[in-house]
């Protein structure tokens, strides 16, 4: 084992690294909430064409027994005293986690350990879970405003492993086998490549000492494999027909991947344009002004290697080319004229605040942490995030603007 190694990022967080690989990021909080997780930086775009959904449906069957455990002690494990287990899967990541009284942090720690390492998939549970995921599927299937940004990144990015949906298909997900799990494992889930995180009133050597105890002690397991990064991307358009109520329609580009030095700017540019705010300038111009749209939104998702950027929109048909043209209109005025000086003070102030009330979310606070030291290795003190915020220039939001929002560079999905 290496010597004991502490790192005091800032006054806010503590790190750690296990001589496994395995890394610790904790935030003390007083609370009488402990938030306890652990991340992996595997997801849906590391599976092979055969195993299209196994990523998520090994993140539902991961809690139906190891091999002290039976599924319903591994729920109640929790519950028992109060607390929720859950999980998540993304497209390069996994989490599973717990909520629970701070004094129970023991207990959340042994079984989140047991579960990752020890998880014994029982064919019965899997054969149960197969249809539970067949029906989220069709939950899915049945939500036109979900199901469209699928298909989205379908058309964007195809034939790559990052276009594949989360959950699978029917067909893909009913041939899962237990060794089929076993092997996704084995190929996937790399000691170097996980993250425990952590928000709560514990002391930084009770849970170091905890950690080491659970996860510090399994074998080393180092990734190897490099994920095949997306190039060659082309604008496309598809249309189909869904008898829906509304015409549904998502367009977008490509954007920055999460290193990019330009990313915070994309960040800012996305959420003054359609982010949360309903002062935002689409929802402002499409539905405050307009009346055509109960949902609009804009997104930007960063990934490894990639990014991408779309705005989603709801309309009545008669509506919809006006919509669009509204839209495209808006994307002209960011690309042309460049932000007055209190334009930009109000964007990067509401960026600033909306940061700082999602912070305040301790559960929400725990899986960004994790999730930014698994892919950075590091995490900056929120006044360090704000003064990157600040220093954004209305130029560089201009210059982001014409290389992102340029309509000839524009994919586009719409459902009639």
């Amino acid at each position: 084992m290496r010597p004991l190694k502490i790192t005091m990022v800032s006054q806010e967080y503590l790190t750690h690294t296990f001589a496994n690989g395995i890394r610790l990021i904790h935030q003390y909080s007083d609370g009488p909430v402990g938030y306890f997780g652990i991340l992996l930086n595997t997801g849906s775009r590391d599976e092979t064409p055969e195993e299209h959904g196994i990523a998520h449906f090994i993140e539902h069957c991961i809690f139906k027994g190891t091999q002290k455990r039976k599924a319903y002690h591994i729920l109640s494990r929790m519950e028992d005293v109060g607390g929720e287990l859950n999980a998540y899967t993304t497209k390069e990541e996994t989490a599973l986690f717990a909520t629970f009284l701070a004094e129970d942090y023991p207990r959340a720690a042994e079984l989140l350990s047991d579960i990752l390492f020890n998880s014994t998939f029982p064919e019965k549970e899997l054969k149960r879970e197969k249809e539970v995921v067949a029906e989220e599927i069709n939950s899915y299937k049945d939500t036109p405003s979900e199901l469209i940004f699928d298909d989205f990144d379908e058309l964007v990015f195809d034939g790559h492993p990052i276009a594949r949906n989360i959950l699978g298909s029917f067909e893909s997900v009913r041939s899962f086998s237990r060794e089929d799990i076993f092997r996704f494992i084995r190929n996937n889930y790399h000691t170097d490549q996980m993250v425990i995180s952590s928000v709560g009133s514990i002391l930084p050597k009770k849970l170091i000492a905890l950690c080491g105890r659970f996860f510090g002690t399994a074998p080393a397991k180092l990734r190897v494999n490099q994920r095949v990064a997306f190039a060659g991307y082309k604008p496309g358009e598809r249309t189909e027909i869904k008898e829906t109520y509304q015409t549904h329609c998502i367009i977008g580009n490509l954007a920055y991947d999460s290193i990019h030095p330009r990313r915070v700017v994309m960040i800012l540019l996305n959420n003054l344009l359609g982010g949360q705010g309903m002062n935002s300038r689409l929802n402002l111009a499409l539905r405050e002004r307009k009346g055509m749209a109960y949902n609009i939104e804009s997104s930007y998702n960063s990934f490894s290697d990639t990014g991408l950027f779309n705005v989603y929109f709801g309309t009545d048909d008669v509506n919809f080319e006006k919509a669009l043209d509204i839209i495209y209109k808006e994307f002209r005025m960011l690309s042309e004229k460049k932000l007055g000086s209190l334009q930009l003070a109000r964007a990067q102030r509401q960026m600033i605040g909306q940061l700082a009330i999602a912070g305040e979310n301790d559960e929400e606070l725990m899986l960004t942490i994790g999730k930014t030291f698994l892919f950075y290795n590091q995490v900056d003190p929120f006044r360090v995030v704000y003064k990157k915020i600040e220093a954004v220039t209305a130029e560089q939001i201009l210059e982001v603007a014409n290389e992102i929002l340029d309509p000839a560079r524009m994919s586009r999905v719409v459902y009639h």
